[in-house]
């Protein structure tokens, strides 16, 4: 059994491959193994093999094929990364967050101003 290190297994496994692929070590277009041989070399479930393959092609290091397998590729070469409907949700949220935070400081801005002008008038 996999020590525990305080980290996800899935996420553990899709860094290490980022690495290599990164590294040279997995070139672009080289197959990666299958669910099968990722449970058996790395001694997860098969929901784990699943979740690090997902993960890895959501980043963008992987293209999965119906049938024939998952192969490696770098991330932006000529193709969008695929990201998860969570992932989009909360870019959207931080977004609505930055345009909530702004609004907020040009109204403290003005605040700021108006109290200014006021002790100044006194």
């Amino acid at each position: 059994m996999a020590e525990f290190t305080g980290r996800a297994r899935y996420l553990e496994i899709a860094d290490d491959f980022k690495r290599r692929i990164r590294d040279g070590q997995l070139a672009p277009g080289e197959k990666l193994p299958s669910e099968a041989e990722l449970m058996t070399d790395h001694g997860v479930s098969r929901t784990v093999a699943r979740q690090a393959i997902s993960r890895l092609r959501e980043d963008g290091y992987v293209i999965s094929h119906q049938g024939k397998g998952s192969f490696a590729t770098i991330p932006g070469e000529d193709r969008p990364v695929k990201r998860s409907p969570e992932f989009e949700q909360i870019t959207e949220y931080l977004a609505e967050m930055r345009r909530d935070m702004h609004r907020l400081a040009e109204r403290m801005d003005q605040v700021e101003a108006l109290v200014r002008k006021q002790s100044q008038a006194e």
